[in-house]
């Protein structure tokens, strides 16, 4: 005989039912937008083994490559808003390459609910060691003095070093010339050779090259100093008010996922996060751990779709 509250029960919508469900309640899958091997790869597959041993079930790395990570991103919106599809997001997937695109693939604020920034990874603002300018007030003089006739490097067209550059250049009035590569080792070599005036990377690459005095870093750009070279003060700190550019990677699920499912997340992401493996990988990246709480993840977020929304016409013509 079917009681009352089995018929109730019944009744329900099959999304209704599966919200009552213990979470997790079956295997959860991680999705990464970029290849086998690189950080955020290495990363999510650190990471699942102590997720599955915390939740209990397993955690399946899926690489879903393509359009600069877009795609794992919006796969991510799409999934059930159960907790069982996280991602391993990035500034550059999840906020950047979606304002280029016409119709973007995702509302980074509306379409994804952040369950924990992992890291940061600093940049650093690098002249060549015979430049004239020795901290930054000095750079932003000669860039005011010539203007237009000073250039900075980049990884490419739309990349982390080339956004970083059109944000100082709005923050300080100034005017340089845009040289892409194709990758940072190029630019590297062109930096320390002097062909190029200035380039904004991430203090893993030019760190062993500002130790051993071919190169000089001038500024970070977080918004605080890194740990790594305290004695490089903040652009912000330099005579430049509100700068930040900064690289992050973190944990990201659907929107309008349960909120003891998003605090069931976090509390297993920030274990995980203590395996010495883990940190040994952030480390070698130059990255910071942040570890922090939902709501700042969030505001990250925010603040980084507002800020590099107003460099959406860029962004487009880089497409």
């Amino acid at each position: 005989m079917i009681g009352r509250r089995t018929l109730a029960a019944l009744a329900l919508p099959a999304a209704a039912q599966a919200q009552d469900a213990p979470f997790p309640n079956r295997p959860i899958t991680m999705l990464v937008g970029f290849s086998p091997g690189g950080g955020a790869d290495i990363l999510a597959r650190l990471l699942a083994p102590k997720f599955s041993e915390d939740l209990g079930q397993t955690v399946a790395v899926e690489n879903r490559t393509g359009a600069s990570g877009t795609i794992a991103a919006a796969a991510t919106s799409r999934a059930r808003p159960d907790g069982h599809t996280v991602s391993m997001g990035t500034v550059s997937g999840n906020v950047v390459a979606p304002l280029a695109m016409r119709p973007p693939p995702i509302d980074p604020v509306r379409d994804l609910t952040p369950i924990l920034l992992i890291a940061t990874v600093p940049m650093v603002v690098t002249v060549p060691a015979n430049s004239p300018a020795r901290d930054l007030r000095g750079f932003v003089e000669l860039l005011r003095a010539e203007p237009g006739r000073r250039n900075h490097a980049s990884n490419g067209p739309g990349s982390s070093q080339h956004l970083a550059a059109e944000l100082f250049q709005q923050a300080t009035n100034t005017r340089m010339v845009h040289v892409p590569y194709r990758g940072s080792g190029q630019a590297m070599t062109d930096l320390i050779a002097g062909a190029v005036d200035v380039n904004f990377d991430t203090l893993s690459s030019v760190l062993p090259h500002i130790r051993q005095g071919t190169l000089r870093g001038l500024a970070v750009t977080t918004a605080q100093r890194s740990e790594w070279m305290p004695e490089l003060p903040t652009v912000a700190e330099s005579g430049v008010p509100g700068y930040e550019a900064t690289s992050w990677i973190g944990l990201l699920a659907p929107a309008a996922i349960p909120h003891s499912v998003t605090e069931r997340l976090w509390d297993a992401s920030v274990r995980a996060m203590g395996i010495p493996a883990v940190q040994d990988i952030l480390l070698r990246d130059g990255s910071e751990a942040v570890a922090s709480r939902p709501e700042i993840f969030r505001q990250v977020i925010e603040n980084d779709h507002a800020k590099y929304g107003k460099l959406r016409n860029l962004l487009k013509s880089t497409q």
